[in-house]
């Protein structure tokens, strides 16, 4: 049997917020009335499988049938236009699922320009099926959308069940209810605080309450304690590059958190948060009394490299040795849903391959104490990715120049991104020093594999990882861990510890110790999380714990 993230029988009860007014529809042919041909419904961008079904319908004349296939998920999509960032909306549908061999869950996204916003993870893209159920079935959530919002992929999908397929699941009534103007935020969140790590800046508060909740939070950021309260009705845009001396970020209320990434080294920077509701021109920000801020400095660290893929492949470069694949961005799949670098030697079959990334040439004589840090993912069976290090590639051959073999942690899971640890790479010098990753496959074996988030680091202090010498006193065990994880080191250092997941999401407020603890983690679901520790000087460090439930 499945479980759907928000199930409402046709008893049900929709309760809608009040203070809500000129409520108007944004899926075009949400019940299905209207079909180009028996098997595309009108208005609609991507109907795999779907075919027009006069029985069962949950309303008028015509519902849509979806059937399971065993060449994988099967996606029914409108992309809707026009939304409003920080605008509340109602999204639903009625599915019925009374088969045994397919089953369905929504699978949408929030769009910035046609890219996919990672918001919302838990209630547009949950990690459970549909029901079976001889009852049509009604989703239906009330979101804020994304201050950067300016539309949304509104997909459902249809899965094989135990490996049997072709079975047929339906929907019908799909509608995308736009809500009218709210009122200022009565309050400003609380607990606003400003947390370094490393060269990233980690922001965290308490959502605040009141009468009137804000739909999202406005965060300014700055390298002088100079912020002003932004204006009514002027929207401010996301702005990450903080080069110039400010940046912007619109947060979602409900996340807590953000995370400012690749900033300059032993660098103060100032935060103030504002909360507000609607958008565009009816945006109403709380601007009045004294906003919540905080400040952080950076580590004295230099980002000597950094790729994210978001904009393509940067200064890398792919060079494919043997077989017909290359690496590929994948828009959507990376680190928080963003864009990724991806290969794999499976073409409808597996093929033999070898496919080279690597980085543009980097001056190791510049720096000290040099230091990688990615990314990856992978799934399927099929050789390991190798990450190398030369330095005396030439630019054109890899296959002709020395490359010393780094080890770094790889994913456990099904595309579950992980941190590959901080490597330390300051053993090798030179003007002309690479970066590779070396995918192969064979004829008979593909693995797939991902990399985003690639940042390598120099300082004239000490490295990303290795902020003070205290943490090489620590011992942490079990690694990785289940229900518990005990830390211990020297009697006489007295810690602080607060844990945060890789995307900047603290799971675990402070807590201070001397000598020896032991960390309850029930609550905390599987996966990759970084320890940050405070010494009674000041001092942090930073360590990487599993969980493994």
């Amino acid at each position: 049997m499945k479980n759907l993230y928000i199930l409402l029988t046709l008893a049900a009860f929709i309760i809608v917020p009040t203070g809500i007014s000129n409520a108007q529809e944004l899926v075009v042919n949400g019940d299905l009335e209207l079909w180009d041909d028996p098997n595309n419904p009108t208005s609609w961008d991507n109907a795999e499988s779907i075919s027009q079904a006069t029985t069962p319908i949950h309303g008028g004349t015509y519902s849509a049938g979806h059937t399971s296939s065993d060449s994988g998920t099967q996606d029914f999509q409108q992309n809707i236009s026009g939304i409003v960032g920080g605008a509340n909306y109602t999204i639903s549908y009625y599915f019925l699922d009374n088969v045994t061999d397919a089953k369905t869950r929504i699978w949408s996204y929030w769009l910035e320009g046609g890219s996919t916003i990672p918001d919302h993870a838990d209630e547009l893209r949950p990690g459970t099926y549909s029901t079976d159920n001889p009852d049509w079935q009604l989703f239906t959530v009330a979101l804020t959308a994304p201050a950067n919002a300016d539309g949304f992929r509104f997909e459902v999908r249809v899965y094989h069940e135990d490996n049997n397929t072709g079975g047929l699941v339906y929907y019908d009534d799909f509608s995308f209810m736009a809500a009218g103007i709210t009122p200022e935020p009565s309050n400003y969140p609380t607990g606003f605080d400003a947390l370094a790590m490393g060269i990233s800046i980690n922001i965290a508060w308490t959502d605040a309450i009141g009468d009137q909740l804000p739909s999202a939070y406005l965060i300014l950021a700055s390298t002088e304690d100079n912020i002003t309260a932004p204006v009514d009705g002027t929207a401010v845009a996301d702005d990450i590059d903080l080069s110039d001396g400010s940046g912007a970020l619109n947060i979602s209320y409900g996340v807590e958190q953000c995370t400012f990434f690749d900033l300059e080294g032993n660098t103060p920077y100032y935060f103030k948060i504002f909360p507000y509701t609607n958008g565009g021109a009816d945006i109403d920000y709380k601007n009045d009394g004294t906003p919540p801020a905080s400040t952080a400095t950076t580590a004295d660290v230099t980002i000597i490299e950094s790729e994210n893929f978001n904009d393509g492949w940067g200064n890398w470069s792919r060079i494919s040795v043997s077989g017909e694949q290359v690496w590929e961005i994948d828009d959507t799949h990376g680190v928080g849903d963003t864009p990724c670098a991806k290969m794999s030697g499976f073409a409808g079959q597996t093929y033999a391959n070898e496919d080279w990334l690597i980085s543009p040439p980097m001056n190791f004589d510049n720096y000290t104490n040099e230091v990688i840090n990615f990314y990856n993912a992978d799934a399927y069976d099929g050789p390991a990715l190798e990450a190398l290090i030369s330095n005396d590639y030439d630019g054109v051959d890899p296959t002709t120049a020395t490359w010393e073999t780094l080890t770094f942690e790889t994913s456990t899971g099904y595309f579950e991104w992980i941190s590959s640890g901080d490597i330390d790479i300051s053993e090798i010098d030179g003007e002309d020093v690479y970066i590779a990753f070396k995918f192969t496959s064979t004829n008979s074996e593909s693995a797939t594999w991902e990399v985003d988030e690639i940042l390598i680091t120099g300082t004239g202090g000490t490295g990303l990882g290795e902020q003070n010498n205290f943490t090489a006193q620590l011992n942490i065990y079990p690694n990785p861990a289940v229900n518990t994880v005990n830390i211990t080191t020297d009697a006489e250092l007295s810690l602080s510890l607060q844990i945060y997941s890789l995307l900047g999401t603290k799971v675990m407020d402070k807590q201070s110790f001397t000598g020896s603890t032991n960390i309850d983690l029930a609550g905390i679901r599987n996966g990759i999380y970084l320890l940050h520790f405070t010494d009674q000087n000041g001092n942090t460090g930073i360590e990487k714990l599993v969980i493994e439930k």
